[in-house]
This record gives C-alpha cells, structure tokens and sequence, in this order.
C-alpha cells in the first residue's frame, strides 16, 4: 500500500480484533459497489486476505466481490438470519483475513422497517464497523456539505467515518464539493472518483451481469482497482478500518464423512448458490460434483440434483442446444433422481422458455411453460409455510415460517390443476401468488430462494432425502435380486 502502515494479519481466537469497514451510499446506484470492488482488488493484489461480505440476499455482487477478493463472499442478511447468526458469520469468515468489506444494498438508512432495524446503519452498529458512505456528486457542489451533515446527524449515524466522492466531473469540481466539506463538516474525503464509463458493469433486467457470464470480468475488475487506487488515500481508509473487535462463541459443526453424491449445475447460466448453503450440504454428507449445463452431454454419476438460480433465459439458445443432457436430466427426474431446483432451475426444468419472442426447449420435467416478462412477477422478501406434501423430513412444523426470497420476471403457465406444493406463501408471489415449491416426483422447485441458517437447515434436510432415496433404490434392488 506504497506508505500506508501495513494490515496486521492475526490468527483466530475468542478475542478478534479485525481491520473492517462498512461501504454504503446516500442511494442505491451511487457506486458502493465500484469502490467496494475496487477496495477488494487492489488490497488483494497487494497480497492481502480480503473477506468481502454483502448486506442482504444478493447473488450478483458477491459473485463479483468473490472474484476480486478471491475468497468466497458472504452475505449479512436481517430478514434470514437472527443478529446472533450475523455477527458470528461476520466474527468467522473475518478472522483468518487481514482485513474485512461489507458493501451495503440501497442507500444507508433504507430498509423495511420505518425505525430502520433491518438498515445498512443498523448492521453497521450491530457490527461496530466504521462507516464509508460513498456519494454520488452529479449535479453537486455545495449541496454535499447538508446532505453528509444530514446523513451524519440522522438516527445515530456518527460512525460514518469518511466520504468518497463519485461521479465528479473534474478537478474543477472535485475543489468545490472537498471545500463544501471542510468548511461544514468535520467527515473527511476519503478520495473521489471521475467518470469513468469504461468501468461501468452492464446492467440488465436483473441487475448487475454476473461475474460467472463475462469473459472480461477479470480485465474489468482490475480496471476498477486502478481507478480506486488513483482516486482513494488507501492510507487513510486502512487507518480508518483499524480497531473493530468481537468475540467468537462458536461450536464447531459436526461435518459427516461424504456418503452421497448431489450433480450442482456451476456455469453461466447457474451460479446464483450461497457459499454457506454448499458448505452446509457438504457438511451434511454430500459430496458436491459440479458439471456445466450448457457443454457437458452427459450428468456426472450422482445421487442427486441441484439446479441453482441464475441466467437460464440469457443462456437459453445454449440449453436448448445441449439436448442430450436435457433429456438424460429428464429421465433421472422420471426414473425417481431426488432434485431441489430454485427458479433458474424451476424454468430450465420446465417444459420451455419463451422471451422476448424466441421460445426454446428445455428439460421438459415441470409440466408447464416458462414465459418471461419485462416487469418483476415475483420481488423481495418472502415467507413460506410448508404444507404436508413436502418431501423431505425433518419438518419444522406448519406453524414455523421460512424466510426466503425472489426476484424473477417469469411466470409458470399451462400448469395442470391438482398439483402438489410444498409451500404456502404467506408473503411473496412464489408460482402462482399463493404456493411455492413444486413437488413431482421426488423433485422440490419453486421460485424462492432458501438460505441454510438456524430457523431453516434445509440443506440437511435435503441431503437426508438423498440418502434415504437412495437406500429405497438399493433395498428395492437386494428384493430383486433375492
């Protein structure tokens, strides 16, 4: 970090004491995620161990953040995980790294709650981590200087420790916002950063392109490293994060030795997995094969299936194409294979995929037909019942709600009538506003997302399944035999 004093790296214990830094913005879309890239790259590059963390449920950003920090990025999230959960997620993945980045969703006080318990402020307290709001200055000079000061007066917010400018049209301009600030207030510029639209991540229907679909991401990413390291006092920022503590009161889990084998569709097309879920399943027993959807003909010798969320409408030509794979997927599915699909998964499992005009065939399971739209069918939070058809054991009871969530522009339509789901959806869309979770066969596929947390051990549950799918196949085969 050329003069900076360096990042003390430490070895776990009870007692952390941790390099971290919270990155928000005044609004979403303000560059939070630029410079927390750009953060993560360039300490990486300077042979840091970076521990990226994302507020919220988000794929996308952390599938960016993993690949510029090179460890798996971790999500904080109020509406799956209790604050306990939180800050020993936090506590673990943080101790082994020199130093720690949350980039936060939406603007520093946003959230569902009115009082802001669910807020990028409020994870900040939760954690104690000094915050870097990150400022969008189009169109600004000396209107910086009430907007921080509000921002700084607001609820309790003294923790912001330091502002980064973005979007700033010039020397010129970057002078008067930095006078603005000096002259009322006491927050320091952390650094600014110009226009600069060759580091700008496409967007489209769902947000941000995903790091697993671009073949420039790692040129992109280092790009974005130069710039934050130009326009950010990296001195400054690591001073700034020094001095968070936490204690770790943590049991180790029980980890089984791998006894089953589940197929996981890792590619362009499906990438959208929590590191904590797989790491989970792992621990449950399954050993975890990946094979590529869109060029692999045959599934790997396997157990069971999971089909993540991702891009399948981008990748569709690409699916389509691969129809040896489709239809062995679709006679493992008939023959009894015991699958759990999350909706990139549900649509590549569904009878065919229709956007924007051009329609194309996929697996042909899920007795219905995919139709993607413009605006969002189903988006947010939600929260599910399981109903008595679920498959797997292990049932937390009817009365217990699962906290999941969705964000999908498709619809499921041509379903025929009397069909099983595992979920009532009390809040949310799911497939049709009011269940979710397909159950065919001894295949689970819905819309929503789950997360393996401690109101929702899915993942063993589902591994269970597996394995008990598989000692049926083998009894019933000793019965033929004998």
């Amino acid at each position: 970090m050329g003069g900076a004093r360096p990042w003390p790296h430490r070895p776990g214990g009870l007692t952390l004491a941790m390099n971290a830094l919270f990155i928000s913005a005044t609004q979403k879309s303000s560059g939070k995620t630029t410079v927390t890239l750009g953060l993560a790259a360039v300490l990486a590059a300077r042979g840091k161990a970076v521990q990226a963390f994302k507020k919220g449920p988000d794929y996308i950003d952390p599938l960016w953040l993993s690949r510029a920090s090179g460890r798996p990025c971790r999500n904080l999230d109020f509406h799956t995980m209790n604050n306990h959960e939180i800050t020993a997620a936090f506590q673990r993945h943080s101790q082994a790294a020199d130093v720690a980045i949350i980039e936060g969703n939406k603007g520093l006080f946003d959230g569902v709650d009115v009082e802001g318990g669910d807020s990028n402020a409020a994870l900040a307290q939760l954690l104690d981590v000094p915050v870097v709001l990150v400022v969008d200055t189009r169109g600004m000079t000396r209107g910086i200087a009430p907007l921080v000061s509000g921002y700084v007066a607001f609820d309790g917010a003294e923790r912001i420790a330091g502002v980064i400018l973005n979007q700033v049209g010039g020397p010129r301009h970057e002078g008067k916002l930095r006078a603005a600030m000096e002259h009322y207030t006491d927050v320091p510029v952390l650094g600014a950063l110009g226009r600069h639209p060759d580091i700008a991540i496409a967007e489209r229907h769902l947000g941000l392109v995903p790091a697993n679909e671009t073949t420039e991401a790692d040129a992109l990413i280092t790009r974005v490293a130069e710039v934050v390291a130009a326009g950010v006092d990296l001195e400054r920022v690591a001073a700034l994060s020094a001095g968070v503590t936490g204690h770790l009161h943590e049991v180790t889990p029980a980890v089984r030795t791998p006894d089953v084998r589940i197929a996981v569709a890792r590619d362009a097309a499906f990438g959208f997995y929590y590191p904590d879920d797989l790491e989970a399943l792992a621990r449950a027993g399954a050993e975890l094969v990946p094979f590529d959807s869109l060029t692999d003909a045959a599934l790997p010798t396997a157990d069971g299936l999971f089909v993540g969320g991702g891009f399948p409408e981008t990748q569709a030509a690409g699916l389509a194409a691969n129809e040896s794979l489709r239809r062995q997927i679709r006679n493992a599915l008939e023959g009894g294979m015991p699958a759990y699909a999350e909706c990139g998964g549900l649509i590549y499992l569904s009878r065919g995929l229709s956007w924007r005009g051009v329609h194309h065939d996929m697996v042909g399971f899920v007795p219905g037909d995919t139709v993607l739209h413009e605006r969002p069918v189903g988006r947010g939070y939600a929260t599910l019942k399981e109903t008595d058809t679920i498959p797997w054991g292990g049932s937390p009871g009817p009365a217990t709600l699962l906290h999941a969530h969705e964000f999908h522009h498709a619809s499921l339509e041509n379903l025929p009538g009397g069909l099983d789901y595992a979920y009532e959806v009390t809040r949310g869309h799911g497939i049709d506003g009011r269940h979710d979770g397909l159950v065919l066969g001894n295949l689970l596929a819905g819309f929503c997302h789950q997360r393996d947390v401690a109101a929702n051990r899915w993942a063993g549950r589902f591994v269970d399944f597996v394995r008990a799918c598989r000692a049926g196949q083998n009894a019933g085969k000793a019965a033929i035999a004998r």
